[in-house]
């Protein structure tokens, strides 16, 4: 595998997806403006015969437009930052929403000790400060990484992963983790959930306005602010429908980049392709069953829950792609074998 050009390729087709992401934001705001414009009758459309470009733009109002959209982006904004700032927090925080035991060294635990061992290597390997480690009490093989810089991030890791994975597997989905916190993909992510938000508070706003027209008798008024939240709600929850696609195609980039950057830190793809084998082997796979676990489903090792639209909301590849992108000769087959562990 070489490495370096799949982290390249990976950063590459992020940059392009969070593009896309911000012209869909940027269409929806168009979008609302035209419709508030047309509601309240600065644009219209004549329902005989056909309107010309030319007599677009002379009914187009430039001024009203402007200050349309400055009150769109500001909604937006507002409602980005306030879910930004909810999720804002350490890692430490994520770590207690899930309910995970901090790791402390001198344990007699075997797989405690020997995780808190292959953290310690990867800081190194990484040259990032050694974080605090967590154990979460789930079956599933599973880790992940939580915190806006290196110096506030955390790694945790669930039972199932220290006990069913060797030394070398463990060692690749670890150093997995650290490319996430290295390259700043739970920033990345926190940002467009806010975002998302943002523009779910669009359709929130179209549905309250709905709602209260529906208590109004008169009928103009009625008319048409039942025109503006019905039009508010469907740009709103359709951006944020299809702002989720973009974004769970961007997370799905990122965990190619990380794949590639834990063979760059561990020098050995066998350790994160055998992991990745050992998950598609498992009965519990990589599920999470803490209810918590959504919040933090884009930054886990391998896909933590089920989605309802499948493969397009699935925040991580298919277990088969990230295999063969690591190591093109697979055969297909995963690993339903136990290993015997060691330090």
């Amino acid at each position: 595998m070489n490495f370096f050009k799949s982290q390249d390729e990976a950063r590459r087709n992020t940059g392009r997806l969070v593009a896309l992401f911000a012209i869909a934001v940027i269409s929806l705001i168009v979008m609302t403006n035209l419709l508030v414009m047309f509601v309240f009758g600065y644009f219209s459309v004549e329902t005989t015969g056909q309107i010309t470009i030319e007599q677009l733009r002379q009914q187009f109002n430039w001024q009203v437009f402007l200050i349309i959209g400055a009150a769109v982006i500001v909604v937006i904004t507002l409602g980005s930052l306030y879910k930004i700032v909810a999720l804002a927090g350490g890692g430490a925080r994520i770590a207690e929403m899930l309910d995970a035991e901090l790791l402390v060294y001198g344990s007699n635990d075997f797989h405690k000790q020997r995780l808190l061992n292959i953290v310690e290597e990867m800081a190194i390997a990484s040259g990032t400060p050694v974080p605090p480690v967590y154990l979460l009490d789930e079956d599933g093989i599973n880790a992940f990484a939580a915190g806006y810089k290196p110096v506030d991030a955390i790694i945790g890791v669930t039972r199932g992963a220290i006990e069913k994975l060797n030394r070398e597997q463990l060692q690749g989905v670890i150093a997995h983790e650290f490319s996430h916190v290295l390259n700043g993909d739970m920033k990345l992510n926190i940002r467009l959930i806010g975002l998302l938000h943002g523009i779910l508070l669009i359709g929130m706003i179209g549905y309250y306005i709905l709602r209260s027209s529906s208590h109004t008798r008169r009928s103009k008024d009625n008319g048409g602010a039942a025109i503006l939240g019905l039009g508010l709600v469907v740009i709103g929850y359709a951006g944020t429908f299809f702002g989720n696609l973009i974004k769970a195609a961007v997370s799905r980039q990122r965990e190619f980049l990380a794949d590639a950057s834990a063979v760059q830190f561990t020098r050995n793809p066998e350790g994160i392709a055998g992991a990745l084998k050992r998950i598609g082997g498992d009965a519990a796979g990589s599920i999470i069953e803490n209810p918590a676990g959504i919040q933090i489903s884009h930054a886990l090792f391998s896909q933590g829950i089920k989605t309802w639209f499948g493969s397009l909301y699935a925040t991580h590849p298919p277990l088969g792609r990230r295999i063969v992108r690591i190591q093109p000769s697979w055969d297909g087959k995963f690993d339903y074998a136990t290993h015997t562990l060691s330090l």
